[in-house]
């Protein structure tokens, strides 16, 4: 298997586990208090890592020391920013707007690539952007623009937005990781730098706010989200920038909207509209279009 096609298969596992976490989001809003999630979250997924890496990153620990400020910023912005924006948003507005917003993931990483690497942003590869749009833009509008020209726009779509850029500039440090930084030291670095940074805040939360209550469906979540969504995913999304760059990983991530309909089908028992598989199609075109070469 040669590295273009074991970086897709990484990227599109990433982005499904991604999409699996917006079903179980959607189905515990409320539960959890945002900042108790995301801390729990980074908590597992350090706890799981921690046998596999953490002798290593003992062993690495200058060269760790070494590239702290490159590391700090990673993990602030992915780690300890981005998925509690993403919970802070999820109070305010609604599943249609995040969906919307998300699309600028993509977008902020091939502008960023294009101004940082000096990326070509070919013909082909807007032919295929803006085809992914438009197929984006049906599934969210249901086939209406009436629908779409009436979405109204809240403080949560702002803390989307900001969130979808710091998950691009985390996208584009990736790529910059130092060659000496093994995956797993950078990983398990990354994640415990994010953590320890959450921990202040999860405390203001606890004391002030709202007290994360661990019943079976917390804890269920809490498994889920810190092995699945957090640790397998972002070491997959990791390498998939590492073998196929950071703007073809980048246009897999639009096919999240298509798996989230289709596990909220099996699993949320909801119906699949002549739309939705339209606008899957278009989607699934444009990102053939898009790296056609």
């Amino acid at each position: 298997m040669n590295n273009t096609i074991k970086g897709g298969l990484f990227a599109l596992l990433a982005t499904l586990l991604w999409s699996v976490n917006m079903v179980i989001a959607s189905g515990i809003k409320g539960h959890i208090p945002p900042i108790g999630l995301a801390f729990w979250r980074w908590t597992v997924a350090c706890i799981v890592l921690a046998p596999f890496a953490i002798k290593s990153t003992y062993k690495s620990f200058k060269i760790v020391k070494k590239h702290i400020r490159y590391l700090t910023l990673t993990a602030v912005l992915g780690i300890t920013i981005f998925n509690t924006l993403i919970y802070f948003a999820g109070r305010t507005t609604s599943a249609v707007n995040l969906s919307l917003i998300a699309i600028s993931i993509p977008l902020f990483i091939v502008a960023l690539s294009r101004i940082i690497f000096k990326e070509n942003v070919s013909t082909i590869k807007i032919v295929g952007i803006a085809t992914i749009i438009t197929g984006v833009l049906v599934l969210i509008s249901k086939g209406s623009l009436q629908a779409l020209l009436h979405i109204n726009f809240t403080i949560g779509d702002l803390l989307m937005l900001v969130a979808c850029f710091f998950f691009a500039y985390y996208t584009i440090l990736v790529r910059q990781k130092p060659d000496d930084l093994t995956p797993k030291v950078f990983l398990f670095s990354v994640f415990v730098i994010g953590t320890l940074l959450l921990f202040p805040f999860y405390m203001y939360e606890h004391i002030y706010y709202k007290k994360v209550i661990f019943d079976t469906k917390t804890v269920l979540v809490t498994i889920y989200v810190g092995i699945c969504a957090s640790l397998i995913s972002f070491y997959l999304w990791n390498e998939a920038i590492r073998l196929i760059g950071t703007s073809k990983t980048a246009l897999i991530y639009y096919l999240i909207p298509v798996f989230s309909g289709i596990l909220a089908y099996f699993f949320l028992n909801q119906a699949i509209l002549l739309t939705q598989i339209i606008s899957m199609g278009i989607i699934i075109s444009g990102l053939l279009i898009t790296n056609k070469k």
